[in-house]
């Protein structure tokens, strides 16, 4: 196929902006985000990419190794893979989703193939198409969305959305970190690939993951979705922020006594390690790896040996201490509601792809690093795209809307108390990062933690707007907030366990509330309850 080279339209800025118009604006520049520019580009449309950090380097995914849920198109090996998550999730999933991304996977995959992404071969020489090395992964992505003629906006987080006098949504606008300045792109649709929520929680890649985008969404009217499914630990050295898992299954945890923590080598041995937390420091080894998988280990996964190396640890042979990091929506499966095929959002304008987009149609309640999240922003990417670019077609040349902005909060001035970011991060991490509040949930622990979270949105919403120096992060603690918000109140309604949602006053799983939890609002924080899809297209049919 011939790429086409459609650019964004450079328009006259004033003093101290750039300005462009564009027909699709997307806001990320990780997989999801890239997919979606190319394929909008594909679809004809002149694209503007923004990335917070540098497109290809910056994320989750750039970072690190990943698998990839790719399954050969065979019918039997398909429905297997369907039915292996389920129960996992609660079944919360949805069968018609899960085969759309199957066969979105199974095709996009094949066209990093194409391109030159260089997959391992099997003893066989057959192409092993389930896991992708992040670095080059990226690195491809960023040089096939600049070949489809997508104006790169790095280093250029977006601080707000545009919005026309019928509520649609036509632009952003944020800052060019390194140029000290502002940007405006006035564009027919965007999509949000902005990534989760992380928290600020040191895990690898997640810093540039603060829920902007979700800010941004919600500010518009935008739904969310299983925000309740947020509460992913994942174990790391105490002394590092590489988070990869799979390693830990060969691993021997211990208290700082030595005793070996009861349950940790389990299949549900991170809640038996959150537990031993709470009493002390939590020690591991890797005991169990002989000299071969060890090798291997090595081989596969080099980044995950790197803070073992700088600080003369043997993770084999020396015990070292562990933790476990919030990993929040990132490897959650809550966010912004998506309503149709073309992962259009609630908002006209808006779409959803990757981390910023709820999984749960093929995840249900429990998803993890990689996989069926790599595979999603695959899909989810080029659905979004491609819609996208369709609807910006359909609105035509859009002459003479008048945009306004819709930021809020660190925009508007009130008073003269002073915002201060990192207090707002601060009071959010809190009660998201805490076990016994998050990981082992609980009702009144979680109202408790509402009434101080809504006591801190009520104190900042009354706040001055941040300065130029501090709006950024003024907006990231927003974020962080306002997502601890959408993820306790869906928690509170869901009074059963379900997925990674542990309930310790609800523990069992409650077949009554096979059902998805929506959220929103930002000063008062909603939730409604919609049918699972079964019920949904059984009531259709009647």
């Amino acid at each position: 196929m011939k790429i086409p080279t459609h650019r964004a339209e450079r328009v006259s800025a004033p003093a101290g902006s750039v300005e462009f118009d564009a027909d699709v604006l997307v806001l990320g520049g990780g997989p999801a985000g890239t997919w979606a520019a190319v394929s909008a580009a594909e679809r004809g449309a002149r694209v503007v990419l923004a990335d917070k950090g540098f497109c290809g380097t910056s994320g989750a995914t750039a970072a690190a190794g990943t698998g990839v849920w790719y399954i050969d198109p065979d019918p039997a090996s398909r429905e297997a893979a369907m039915a292996n998550r389920e129960k996992l999730g609660g079944y919360l999933q949805d069968r018609r989703w899960m085969a759309r991304v199957l066969d979105g996977t199974y095709q996009q995959s094949n066209r990093l193939a194409d391109w030159g992404y260089p997959y391992p071969l099997d003893d066989r020489g057959r192409s092993q198409r389930n896991s992708l090395q992040g670095p080059e992964y990226m690195r491809l992505m960023r040089k096939r969305t600049k070949q489809a003629g997508v104006t790169i906006l790095d280093h250029s987080p977006a601080l707000e959305l545009l919005v026309d006098d019928g509520g649609a949504v036509a632009g952003a606008s944020g800052v060019r970190r390194q140029k000290h300045d502002r940007w405006t792109v006035r564009a027919k649709a965007v999509v949000i690939a902005t990534g989760g929520c992380a928290f600020l929680s040191k895990t690898l890649g997640s810093n540039v993951l603060t829920g902007d985008g979700y800010l941004m969404a919600a500010e518009v009217g935008a739904e969310f979705s299983s925000m309740e499914f947020s509460n992913p630990y994942a174990i790391s050295p105490a002394f590092g922020s590489v988070t990869k898992t799979l390693f830990y299954g060969w691993a021997t945890f211990s208290y700082e006594d030595g005793g070996v923590v009861s349950g940790a080598a389990s299949k549900g041995g991170r809640s038996a390690i959150a537990r031993a937390l709470l009493q002390g420091p939590v020690y591991a080894r890797l005991d169990k790896a002989d000299d071969d998988v060890q090798h291997q280990m090595r081989v596969s996964q080099p980044n995950f040996f790197l803070p073992f190396d700088r600080t003369g640890i043997d993770p084999f042979r020396d015990r070292f201490p562990v933790t476990l990091r919030l990993e929040g929506t990132v490897r959650g499966t809550g966010g912004l509601r998506i309503v149709d095929d073309s992962c259009a959002t609630s908002v006209p304008g808006l779409y959803a792809a990757g981390d910023a987009a709820t999984r749960e149609l093929i995840c249900g309640g429990f998803t993890g690093g990689g996989s069926h999240n790599a595979a999603w922003a695959m899909s989810s990417g080029t659905w979004a795209g491609q819609g996208a670019a369709d609807y910006a077609g359909q609105l035509g040349t859009a002459i003479g809307r008048k945009l306004s902005s819709a930021g809020t909060i660190a925009f508007r001035s009130r008073s003269r108390r002073a915002f201060e970011p990192a207090v707002l991060a601060r009071a959010a991490q809190d009660e998201v990062y805490p076990y016994e509040l998050n990981y082992f949930r609980e009702a009144s622990r979680l109202q408790g933690a509402m009434a101080r979270l809504d006591a801190a949105w009520l104190d900042v919403s009354e706040a001055d707007a941040a300065s130029e120096a501090n709006v950024l992060r003024a907006r990231e603690a927003a974020a962080m907030l306002a997502t601890a918000r959408w993820m306790y109140r869906s928690a509170l309604a869901r009074p059963e366990s379900r997925g990674m949602h542990r309930r310790d006053d609800f523990p069992d799983q409650d077949d009554r509330q096979r059902h998805y939890v929506t959220t929103g609002g930002l000063d008062e924080v909603w939730t409604s309850v919609r049918p699972h899809a079964d019920a949904a297209y059984a009531e259709a049919a009647e």
